[in-house]
């Protein structure tokens, strides 16, 4: 299997399948006010965030809210896109100041915009699973000889796999993959033979096990990631938010708010599930919140920042470069690319 290919394009539009929700159409921008100023120092600064409609932005959601009630020192406007190709040349183009992007795709856009980016933190790790009816695998070795159905050949989830399948000891020959145009074809196998292997990112997971109940996750890559890296390692990243520096050295004190505005954010998505969830569906990023409080504690939902982000994201950045350095723009980002590292 040639992995080498030249599929930036590719990347940029099935990359974003991970964070996309079936039945979200469109785009959504929603502005806000900023609560009164309590100090000198206080900022008031008009910040636009982009965002993907999935479990990136269910992160964001706590934020959102405080946003449009004006309980925020700065003010936003928020866009919610289904896929990249409408947020990247926002970003190029210096419509948007913050985005929340692929960990990949930040990369991409540091080499496009010959360093014009940083990413300020991680905001998701892996939101991907294996299922299967099939619960005799002890180990990702138990694996060999299996037939694996998932999405997005020559994307990062695929290169991801591949590494922890090499990790494993597992060759190209020894497994058989075998890729569907879209996650929901992979659940329909799921559901017509569920002792067949399928790698979905959530919500499909949850959605696919409440249909069938026989059906389980048999292995999570991020901790398989985990496991072949040790404990000093990187993460299976999924998204992080990155920022313009042009923005960023004019505005890095409402930056700096913001950063912590999302942290805030981010464990209230893990702290208050059903509340979140409702909030998650008003904004038709997952239909319905019942389904939307049975996915977010499998969303991975985080926020990373400073020497730790650098080592989550650099590690797992390294491995895409040796997979296919197209995967990530040519090259890898400076020490520059990492906001609060040092």
């Amino acid at each position: 299997m040639n992995r080498k290919g030249k599929v930036t394009a590719l990347i940029l539009s099935a990359a974003m399948s991970l964070f996309a929700m079936t039945g979200c159409g469109g785009s959504q921008t929603t502005q806000s006010s900023p609560k009164e100023a309590e100090g000198a120092n206080v900022q008031n600064v008009q910040i636009r965030v982009g965002s993907l409609k999935g479990p990136t932005s269910i992160g964001l959601m706590k934020l959102m809210k405080d946003a449009q009630e004006g309980t925020t020192v700065n003010s936003y406007t928020f866009t919610m896109e289904t896929a990249a190709d409408a947020l990247l040349p926002m970003i190029i183009q210096g419509e948007l100041d913050i985005a929340l992007v692929p960990a990949n795709v930040a990369g991409i856009l540091y080499n496009k915009t010959q360093g014009g980016i940083s990413v300020i933190d991680i905001n998701t790790l892996g939101v991907l699973y294996m299922v299967s009816a099939d619960t005799s695998f002890a180990s990702m070795k138990d694996l060999k000889g299996k037939t694996v159905y998932l999405t997005g050949k020559g994307t990062t989830p695929d290169y991801a796999l591949h590494y922890i399948l090499e990790q494993n000891g597992i060759s190209e020959e020894e497994i058989t993959l075998e890729y569907k145009s879209e996650a929901a074809e992979v659940a329909a196998v799921l559901a017509n033979e569920p002792e067949s292997i399928g790698l979905l990112p959530q919500p499909f997971v949850t959605a696919a096990c409440a249909q069938n109940e026989s059906l389980q996750v048999v292995f999570d890559l991020t901790e398989e990631w985990r496991a072949v890296q040790g404990t000093e390692g990187s993460e299976l990243v999924t998204g992080v938010t990155i920022v313009r520096n042009e923005f960023l050295q004019e505005n890095e004190a409402a930056v700096k708010e913001f950063l912590k505005e999302h942290q805030e954010s981010a464990q209230y998505a893990n702290d208050h599930v059903e509340e979140t969830a409702q909030l998650a569906a008003e904004k038709g990023i997952i239909e319905k919140a019942a389904v939307a409080a049975k996915a977010i504690p499998e969303c991975n939902i985080t926020y990373i920042d400073k020497e730790k982000m650098k080592t989550a994201l650099s590690g797992y950045l390294s491995v895409l470069m040796e997979q296919n350095p197209e995967s990530i723009g040519g090259t890898l980002p400076g020490d520059d690319f990492y906001y609060g590292a040092f």
